[in-house]
């Protein structure tokens, strides 16, 4: 269906967390670089600087727990910024979005363009929740227009903090080194036992096959990972297929819920 048929929503937004401010200059640093750079990018000295930027650090967890603690079940979607509309992956993720709204879940973001934004908007159009989590970088431009509820993080580790906290499952998209890192960490945290019972899914097999190739051949052939690690994501092709897996799946952990009062 042409792009024009879906005029993009108002700008009428109120966004909770950083001020978001339109300015034509560049950004030399981020945040982000000025916490783990001791040299070179320091607010000031940082004798002084660190302790108060505990206090900002703080403010970003408060401000994402009060603006998240209400949301529904919902399904973090990661993706590359760079596969815009037009592309076969963007229509996809599109309809990844409207799908997870269908079958009663809230769609996070990373509340960026592309894969991204592709969510967001099937979730908007779909009349579901859609939210973003956006970070603070040099090189994009805020949340995408599609976001219904939106922050805007400074520090990395805050804003994976609320994709782990607020979601109950992940579909990843494919994308660069940020959504390697997202889908990484979203694996140990399964696999250490920090998360319990995420179904994982990764949507495109030509582009995951050749990483999951060498979760099995390396990581698993040589023991750096333990029986079953490789099983704890499916790969698929298939938006309904990705989607029964993590309705299927929170049905089997809600049922093993139910037993285990019952017996108690």
């Amino acid at each position: 269906m042409a792009p024009h048929i879906f005029p993009r929503p108002d700008r009428d937004r109120k966004l909770r967390g950083p001020i978001m401010v339109r300015s034509e200059e560049g950004q030399a640093s981020t945040y982000d670089q000025r916490l783990l750079e001791s040299l070179g990018h320091s607010d000031h000295d940082w004798k002084h600087a660190d302790p108060w930027r505990v206090m900002r650090i703080q403010s970003e967890f408060v401000a994402g727990f009060d603006a998240l603690s209400e949301l529904p079940k919902a399904v973090t979607v990661f993706g590359s910024a760079r596969l815009g509309e037009g592309t076969p992956e963007y229509e996809q993720a599109r309809e990844v979005g409207k799908a997870l709204t269908e079958a009663g879940y809230a769609v996070i973001t990373g509340g960026g363009p592309g894969l991204m934004e592709g969510p967001n908007r099937g979730a908007h159009e779909a009349d579901g929740i859609s939210v973003g989590l956006g970070i603070e970088l040099p090189f994009e431009q805020g949340l995408n227009d599609w976001v219904d509820l939106g922050l805007n993080f400074r520090y990395f580790f805050a804003r994976k903090t609320m994709f782990l906290k607020y979601s109950q499952a992940f579909i990843s998209l494919p994308g660069g080194y940020g959504t390697m890192d997202e889908v990484f960490e979203v694996l140990c945290m399964v696999q250490t036992g920090k998360v319990t019972n995420f179904p994982i899914v990764l949507m495109g097999t030509e582009f995951w096959s050749g990483l999951v190739d060498w979760i099995r051949n390396q990581q698993l052939a040589r023991g750096l990972i333990s029986e079953g690690d490789d099983q704890l994501f499916i790969v698929t092709d298939s938006v309904e297929e990705a989607v029964s897996h993590i309705v299927e799946a929170h049905k089997v952990m809600t049922d093993a819920r139910i037993n285990q009062q019952h017996d108690a």
